[in-house]
């Protein structure tokens, strides 16, 4: 008999299930999306191209790894490093003892720029050692000899495009300087990867990290299995890696698909990106989702007690209730969540695609729409729908047919003291978080936000029929004095503050989210926007066009010039540090010149010590205000981290400062970390002019420091240039917020509309009593400003409770606003409220009032 019913129930009267079927379908997109994000990092490779014909690649691990423990079980941590870990060169005669190992090649590159114009297609080069030579496939020494000291091997498609042939001198600006080498001769290439061979020595001198290497590929003897090989090779390695050292080398030898992560170390960042979007903010969004789905089924549930009421006085059991309800979740939700999973699979590509092309995910990537994530959003949207419904129906099915008949006429009462308990218990909650955050630092306040704002999303769809009933006697007396529709408004809200509140809430979630995310990101780039502008004092900044960076000796240079009185450059680079029982990465530059200089270039708001006396001693180290806070450390102590290639280090805090968001949250000197980059050419080059001279003339000389490639710009330009990065940096979190926003507005268009077209007897009942259909519009308008006025003003406070304490953290200033995001949501969620009701609204009217009732 159930399934009877709830077959006749979805096939006679489809139009009572349109809005449940919408919800299901907008959440089976999102945790869709999500879902294939997440199996996407967490199955991600890059298949081998220049390890292709080396079946074993020796690489040190890519990841800081550290346990801690939880409880009493320990857990084991990892955090991607900001730059390539390298092997120690003397592995490569533990490897090629190895039985069974027929060659062992070290492997190891360093970007090389060509430093004499006039050379068409040849400017940036890699730099490689001979031993290197045919690793890749394709890589011969096609014309020529061999490398000896003072020369190099060139590939034969930069040769031709600039002209050369062996016994030609080219003049190459390396790690260490600026050289002239002769061209012994000519060698293939890999497509596209414009390389330059030098002699083993002197490419172990000159590569900046002398004594270490990328990687060893390993070839094994005739007859001998790679797998056997490989288990071999890292019980050697393990045996070699025994802790007489203080920081024993992590090594990892792989195999198949995994040597394409030796190539490019960038898939592991990618890898935590992917699954950050797909679980982190999946998570996020499924939540959101199981919310919504709860709150418009109960909605649409609740919308059919007369039914279920009818179906009580001719004998239905409040067991068959239910199970009718479980039966058309059954029909419905897998019939909604199937189809919807067809816009969640375009909008995970077209979200991926993004990331490819902004960098953030190598072009190698494949997007993996595996079944499982489609499988796992069909079942949990058909679960929530299912608990959902029994949950809204338990009500009404446990009354007494009068019983029930009379609610459905007058509606349900005021919610029950549990509800109105448990709604106290999480707002509560989300004060504390609140507090919380305002009391720890850096990334940690940062995330306590999601606890705050879904803390206080629970809170209002529990409180929600107070809050309206608050709301309306707040603004009942301007309601009233605005004529007879507003007054009916005012009146149809307080006595039906359920229904208003299942509208409101879908607004507060809109508002609440969009501002967390949007203004949360606004008031970082406004912070070090800020920061920059009034921290930066250097008059001309000197930026590379080429990838490579920077001449190694351009401060030595740039500091010799007329009217010059100061110059420093600035490598990035990235640190690793362990806080509160988590690991991090902190941005850090490496300050090449003389320290006692950067007052001149910068002004980093010191609050303690001397960034200075980074000149007394390799191992010092400057840190932001928070970053100290978040390591316990003040000046004089040694700080714990990993350098961006995981080298453990303990330098001495020599000053502390607050404009970190701008200028980095670390400084160091730049011999500290130049062993330990990926480029060890400065970026950026801060120049302070003398006082009295010209600047067109010190921009002009500026400009002669290199032949070709150098954009010397003023300080106004380098701030418009900072504020444009860290535009491109904030994308994600502003299409995290754009896909939240967007289905909540969804939801919340949705839920408008299902309440005012279950209001037919009502608006009948009004037309019948002298109202004209003007009126009703009337009226139907200012309740659908009211809601948006709930929704915008409670979303707006919890957005500014969850955000105020986190920008106090990170940036010690309130939030920032901008004035124009605030009045596009504003509007967007008033015009959404308006056209949700109006539209309805108007099929409703086209209705005779006798035939409604």
């Amino acid at each position: 008999m159930t399934n009877g019913l709830a077959r006749a129930a979805v096939r006679f009267r489809p139009a009572s299930f349109a809005g449940t079927f919408l919800a299901l379908l907008f959440a089976s997109a999102v945790v869709t999306a999500c879902g294939v994000l997440l199996q996407t990092g967490l199955t991600a490779t890059v298949r081998p191209d220049r390890y292709a014909d080396a079946p074993i690649v020796v690489a040190a691990d890519q990841q800081v790894k550290m346990t801690v423990v939880h409880g009493k079980r320990p857990d084991t941590i990892s955090q991607t490093l900001p730059e390539r870990a390298r092997l120690d060169a003397s592995l490569t005669a533990v490897v090629a003892a190895v039985p069974g190992v027929e060659q062992a090649r070290p492997d190891s590159a360093f970007p090389v720029s060509v430093a004499r114009p006039g050379l068409p297609g040849l400017t940036a080069l890699t730099g490689r050692g001979w031993a290197a030579l045919g690793i890749a496939p394709g890589e011969r020494l096609t014309e020529g000899r061999a490398p000896a000291d003072g020369e190099l091997v060139l590939d034969t498609a930069s040769a031709r495009a600039a002209h050369l042939a062996p016994g030609s001198n080219l003049t190459v600006d390396t790690p260490v300087g600026t050289a002239s080498y002769r061209i012994s001769g000519l060698a293939e290439a890999q497509p596209g990867r414009a390389t330059a061979w030098f002699s083993d020595g002197t490419a172990d001198r000159i590569s900046g990290h002398p004594g270490r290497i990328d990687a060893l590929a390993v070839r094994p003897a005739p007859g001998t299995s790679p797998a056997a090989l490989a288990d071999a090779l890292r019980r050697a390695l393990d045996e070699k890696a025994q802790p007489e050292q203080a920081q024993p080398e992590q090594v990892q030898v792989t195999t198949g698909q995994q040597r394409g992560t030796v190539e490019q170390p960038a898939l592991l960042e990618a890898k935590d990106v992917l699954t950050g979007i797909g679980g982190s903010f999946g998570g996020t969004a499924a939540t959101v989702a199981v919310f919504v789905l709860a709150g418009t089924i109960a909605l649409a549930t609740g919308q059919r007690a007369r039914e279920f009421a009818l179906l009580r006085t001719i004998g239905a059991t409040p067991r068959q209730i239910r199970r009718s309800i479980a039966a058309e979740a059954v029909l419905i939700a897998p019939v909604a969540a199937a189809i919807g999973v067809l816009p969640g699979l375009a909008l995970a590509r077209w979200w991926f695609g993004e990331l490819v092309t902004r960098g953030a995910v190598p072009a190698g990537v494949s997007l993996n729409a595996g079944p499982l994530p489609l499988l796992v959003s069909v079942a949990a949207c058909t679960a929530t729908a299912l608990a959902a419904g029994l949950i809204a129906a338990r009500h009404s099915s446990r009354l007494r047919p009068t019983q029930a008949l009379g609610e459905a006429e007058t509606g349900p009462g005021t919610p029950g003291a549990v509800r109105a308990v448990i709604g106290a218990l999480f707002t509560a909650g989300a004060v504390a978080l609140a507090v919380a955050a305002a009391n720890v630092a850096g990334a940690t306040a940062a995330n306590l936000a999601l606890g705050v704002v879904l803390c206080f999303l629970v809170a209002v769809g529990l409180l929600g029929p107070w809050l309206v009933r608050g709301a309306v006697g707040l603004v009942g007396v301007l309601l009233r004095a605005a004529g007879a529709s507003a007054s009916l408004a005012a009146d149809n809200a307080r006595s039906s503050s359920r229904r208003l509140a299942s509208a409101a809430v879908p607004i507060v979630m809109v508002t609440a989210f969009c501002g967390t995310l949007l203004f949360l990101q606004s008031s970082l780039d406004h912070a070090a926007s800020v920061q920059v502008r009034e921290g930066l004092k250097a008059d001309r900044v000197v930026t590379a066009e080429a990838a490579t960076g920077l001449p190694a000796d351009i401060v030595g240079r740039a500091t010799g010039l007329p009217g010059v009185e100061a110059a420093i450059g600035l490598l990035p680079t990235g640190l690793v540090y362990s806080s509160s029982g988590a690991l991090g990465t902190a941005s850090a530059q490496a300050v090449d010149g003389d320290p006692a200089a950067l007052a001149k270039v910068l002004d980093l708001g010191v609050t303690s010590g001397s960034p200075a006396d980074l000149a007394r001693a390799v191992d010092t180290i400057a840190l932001d205000d928070l970053l100290a806070e978040s390591l316990h450390v003040k000046v004089g102590q040694r700080a714990a981290l990993w350098l961006g290639d995981g080298t453990r280090v303990e330098p001495t805090v020599v000053a502390t400062y607050r404009r970190g968001l701008g200028f980095g949250q670390a400084l160091l000197p730049k011999a500290a970390v130049v062993a330990h980059t990926d480029s060890p050419y400065s970026t950026r080059l801060l120049v302070a002019q003398a006082p009295g001279t010209s600047g067109t003339a010190v921009a002009k000389a500026l400009s002669g420091l290199a032949p070709a490639g150098l954009s010397v710009t003023g300080r106004q330009d380098y701030a418009a240039q900072a504020d444009q990065d860290r535009e491109l940096n904030g994308w994600a979190n502003k299409v995290m917020a754009g896909v939240l926003a967007g289905f909540a507005a969804l939801t919340a268009a949705n839920t408008l509309v299902m309440t005012v077209l279950d209001r037919r007897r009502e608006i009948a009942l009004v037309r019948l009593a002298g109202s004209t259909r003007r009126q009703v519009r009337s009226m139907l308008r200012w309740e659908a400003l009211l809601i948006a006025a709930i929704g915008l003003v409670t979303g707006a406070a919890i957005a500014w409770t969850t955000l105020t304490p986190i920008t106090r953290a990170l940036t010690s200033a309130t939030p920032h606003v901008p004035l124009t995001s605030a009045l596009l949501l504003g509007g967007a969620a008033t015009l959404l409220c308006l056209a949700a009701t109006a539209l309805p609204g108007r099929a409703l009217l086209r209705t005779r009032p006798t035939t409604a009732l």
